[in-house]
């Protein structure tokens, strides 16, 4: 982030930063042009892994029936759900909530059970749990946290909104999160079909940083 940037960056979130009453999070919309996101080709499925995280643990949800997996995944922190408890999951509305608010995780042979269970409440809003790939379940965790999904939504519109850390984090911190999302995306699509970038906190006005 170019230093005039990173400046303007910073005195938006001293002015706004400790006004409410919670921790605000800090929110990027990305405005496309020149893509049609009409076309399945061109939406936008992916996956960042942001530098600093996003500032607050949102917690981490197992699906597992693998001792091994389930023990190593509470052990990190995270809650295990066996593939018997999936049909009253799928029923109880408190714990569907729970899952849209947590990192989702899973043994990758119950993917299938998981998507005839909860594929149509969890598919729609991008939660599906990604399959655990590796041995190294507490690491796996770990990064879950700090992995951003982004995905083409509603009515296909030229944008995209998400979350890229805290008010309590420092600026350099955001920035590096910000450019790492930004980067990614032009990656994807193009840096000349990057339109507009805007940084909010949930209860402030938005500036535009790009």
């Amino acid at each position: 982030m170019e230093k005039e940037t990173l400046d303007k960056l910073n005195s938006f979130l001293d002015e706004n930063r400790g006004k409410r009453k919670f921790s605000q999070s800090v929110e990027l919309s990305v405005n496309f042009h020149g893509i049609d996101f009409n076309k399945q080709d061109n939406r936008l499925n992916m996956d960042v892994m942001l530098p600093n995280g996003k500032g607050k643990a949102s917690g981490a949800i197992v699906f597992a029936d693998d001792k091994n997996i389930a023990s190593s995944a509470e052990q990190a922190g995270a809650k295990v759900i066996g593939s018997a408890q999936l049909p009253s999951v799928a029923t109880d509305k408190a714990a569907l909530n729970e899952l849209l608010s947590s990192d989702l995780l899973a043994q990758p042979n119950l993917m299938p059970q998981i998507a005839k269970a909860l594929g149509q409440f969890l598919g729609p809003r991008g939660k599906m749990p990604k399959p655990i790939a590796g041995s190294n379940v507490a690491a796996i965790i770990g990064n879950a946290g700090k992995s951003l999904h982004i995905r083409s939504k509603g009515k296909y519109l030229p944008t995209i909104n998400c979350m890229v850390g805290t008010e309590k984090m420092g600026t350099p911190e955001i920035a590096a999160n910000i450019d790492e999302v930004v980067g990614a995306l032009s990656k994807k699509v193009g840096k000349q079909n990057i339109k507009s970038v805007y940084v909010k906190l949930t209860m402030s006005k938005p500036i535009r940083i790009v």
